[in-house]
């Protein structure tokens, strides 16, 4: 049994092909044992960089020989949890009861945790004592591992689980299969980990420090991307702004940007997420003048009381972050600005919310995510005073509502009669005669149109506006719009 193993990874990844290679054959074996493939199911808890390492999860299963369920009535099934906030873990822990379930009538099923939960030592130990059907628990720095941990469990005689925690890791393995949800387009890590230290955030306790991948690996994965159809990357990081920062030898993230652009057949770019702290002027003239990054930038605020953002640790001030968005949009008068703001931090006044309001009013966004501060066990804020009272929250969460719905309908409004050009993603889940795209923006459109569509990048002209999203018609350059 594997039991907080905390080493650094060698000959990687070949090491892991190895595992993948005897997983293989024991699959093979049970396969003819039961008459049918095995199947395996990962379900995703939080953001999108638990979604690339799924694909990369679900890449190593298939390699090893699992088919993918659509439930998790499955042979395998994993979950890649969140604990961004604690309602994130009680979630897991409803769904491990159901799990228990299934396992009682098929105990052959093996139960897989990973992600930024299991970073949790008192949450590894809860698993331990009261779900001790888990199988297999490991973290975010050794989700390459996956192959050697199964090994581990379909050799270990034992009825204790796998598990395989690290505390840190400075290295990134390179070279795994992947299973990418859509041909079309794909997320592309290029750093890990967070160095910022908000108060309220547990994201640099779980996800580790920062680290970089080298440029090179980055534009040799988007190139082999491109030539198996894909025309859009979102570039991924917690942080994309401080890419590159700790080695000597590496480019910043505007120079990685430039790399990108460069790339032939590659038709969008995005990135995902910025820090206002560390949004350069270089970046903004790189942006402004590349021929396919999109005119989308998330700028999270969290608050615009500049005492609030000191508590909060965010580095940049209400008029700093003010004149960023102004710098963005002198230099691309059409980009979409969307953000992150945090309602009742403790201590938050009535005139520190009035302040962010005077953002929202300033700024008109696009979109928002807003959030409702609930306390973070082992973050800083947690342990602050003046925890705010739920219903104050919620009056001001309505407030703050009311004034993103009312602005951003309006920009959403002014796009209306404009033909833009929109990649098609899918068939439209409600209705079969619609697909569904989005814009450079990564606003929503619906539009007649079949499945043949999907996957390219067509002209439409916007004829209706609903709130976040549109009605367009496809446009074949032989109409007028005089």
């Amino acid at each position: 049994m594997i039991d907080n193993l905390s080493v650094a990874p060698v000959h990687e990844p070949e090491r892991q092909y190895y595992f993948m290679d005897l997983c293989k054959s024991i699959v093979l074996n049970k396969e003819n044992e039961y008459g049918r493939k095995l199947t395996c199911h990962i379900n995703t808890f939080g953001c999108q960089m638990n979604a690339k390492d799924s694909e990369k999860l679900l890449g190593i299963l298939e390699e090893i020989g699992f088919v993918e369920s659509e439930d998790e009535k499955a042979d395998f099934v994993l979950y890649n949890t969140c604990t961004v906030r604690e309602n994130a873990n009680l979630k897991v822990y409803g769904r491990l009861g159901y799990l228990k379930k299934l396992k009682e009538k098929n105990p052959n099923m093996i139960i897989a945790l990973c992600g930024c939960m299991m970073q949790e030592s008192d949450v590894v130990e809860k698993i331990r004592k009261s779900f001790s059907f888990v199988d297999i628990i490991f973290g975010t720095h050794n989700i390459f591992q996956l192959a050697e941990l199964l090994y581990d469990r379909f050799t270990n005689k034992s009825k204790k689980p796998t598990v395989n925690v690290w505390e840190g890791t400075t290295e990134i393995v390179e070279d795994l299969p992947q299973i990418r949800k859509y041909p079309f387009k794909a997320g592309v890590n290029i750093m890990f980990g967070c160095d910022n230290f908000c108060t309220y955030c547990i994201v640099p306790y779980v996800r580790g420090r920062e680290r970089s991948r080298s440029s090179r690996d980055i534009i040799r994965e988007i190139e082999k991307l491109v030539s198996e159809g894909v025309v859009e990357v979102m570039l991924l990081g917690q942080n994309v702004n401080s890419y590159g920062n700790k080695e000597e030898d590496e480019v910043s993230f505007a120079e990685l940007l430039k790399m990108v652009d460069d790339i032939e057949g590659l038709e969008r770019i995005r990135f995902m997420t910025s820090h206002p702290k560390d949004l350069s002027d270089e970046l903004i003239e790189v942006m402004a003048n590349a021929k396919k990054v999109c005119h989308q930038f998330h700028l999270p605020l969290q608050s615009g009381s500049d005492r609030l953002l000191k508590l909060m640790n965010r580095h940049y001030t209400k008029e700093k972050y003010l004149s960023l968005v102004d710098k963005l949009r002198e230099a691309m008068p059409d980009i979409s600005i969307t953000t992150d703001i945090i309602v009742g931090f403790p201590g938050e006044t009535e005139e520190d919310f009035m302040e962010t309001m005077d953002v929202v009013e300033k700024v008109n966004y696009d979109s928002a995510f807003t959030f409702i501060y609930s306390k973070r066990t082992g973050t800083p804020a947690a342990k602050m005073e003046n925890q705010i009272p739920e219903d104050v929250i919620k009056d001001r969460f309505d407030r703050l509502l009311d004034k993103i719905q009312k602005g951003s309908d309006m920009k959403t409004k002014q796009l209306v009669g404009q033909t833009k050009k929109v990649l098609v993603e899918g068939v439209n889940e409600h209705d079969d005669s619609l697909v569904t795209g989005r814009l450079d923006n990564n606003s929503v459109v619906h539009l007649k149109g079949d499945e043949s569509l999907i996957g390219k990048i067509v002209d439409v002209h916007l004829d209706e506006a609903k709130g976040f999203y549109y009605y367009g018609t496809i446009r074949t350059g032989n109409e007028c719009e005089c």
